[in-house]
């Protein structure tokens, strides 16, 4: 009868502490997307301003986009890395305050192509909201799931952002590379990889909570996570947009 009791409580503490750590993941995971989607407001809100006053004409020359648009580009890339490098030394608020920053900026960056879309169709800007967020769903709820080992796309994944990067950079200089039907595959490829870097991430995140046990660290890494889910979201809206909006 002893042993019995004994048993039963130590299932009933077992069944306790999973439910603690059930509880834990999912205050974590709001926590990722409360921040993440801070972060698109953030982002929507900067590039509102940027359109609505005359800070958009700081962005473009008579031959194109000013040095004022790459130092913002530029820059801000360089803050990503950045923080994602230094992620784990930074306080937590001090993390926060960085993702909103670089969330404003890429606002900033976003103002050109919203031009376009807003001369041609305003319409598009909602239409690749939803289907971006119907993705970013979809792909999270996936990798959230699935059981199946996702670390085998990480190379993958990044040898397609850097070939995306390098694609980009080169437009600035060939602005007629992105024309055509390389342009729509280019659009086409961008959307897949950041939709698979969704499951990727979603997946590295759900695992990395269940190994570290500091809550600091689990706050830094929360910052973290949104900064990675913001990115591929905002990436998967801006080459949905492109492709809306090609001619």
């Amino acid at each position: 009868m002893a042993v019995k009791s004994i048993a039963l409580k130590t299932k009933a503490d077992t069944s306790k502490h999973g439910s603690k750590q059930s509880g834990g993941i999912e205050l974590y995971l709001k926590r990722i997307f409360a921040l993440m989607f801070g972060a698109v407001g953030v982002t929507a809100l900067a590039s509102f301003i940027t359109m609505a006053t005359p800070l958009w004409t700081l962005l473009f020359t008579a031959n194109g986009l000013s040095a004022f648009y790459y130092i913002l580009l530029f820059g801000g890339l360089a803050l990503s890395i950045w923080a994602q490098v230094r992620a784990f030394s930074f306080k937590p608020s001090t993390g926060m305050l960085l993702l909103f920053l670089y969330a404003a900026l890429i606002g900033i960056v976003m103002t050109p192509l919203l031009l376009v879309a807003v001369t041609n169709n305003p319409y598009t800007i909602l239409s690749a909201f939803i289907i971006a967020a119907v993705m970013f769903a979809c792909m999270a709820l996936f990798g959230y799931k699935t059981v199946k080992d996702l670390s085998f796309m990480g190379i993958f994944l990044m040898m397609g952002m850097i070939g995306l990067i390098l694609v980009g950079i080169a437009s600035f200089i060939w602005p007629a590379l992105l024309g055509g039907t390389f342009g729509t595959i280019v659009c086409f490829i961008g959307v897949l990889v950041f939709a698979l870097f969704t499951a990727y991430d979603m997946q590295n995140l759900k695992r990395a909570y269940a190994v570290i046990g500091d809550e600091t660290q689990k706050n830094q890494l929360a910052v973290l996570g949104a900064l990675h889910l913001y990115i591929s979201f905002v990436a998967m809206f801006q080459y949905l947009l492109s492709l809306l909006n090609r001619d």
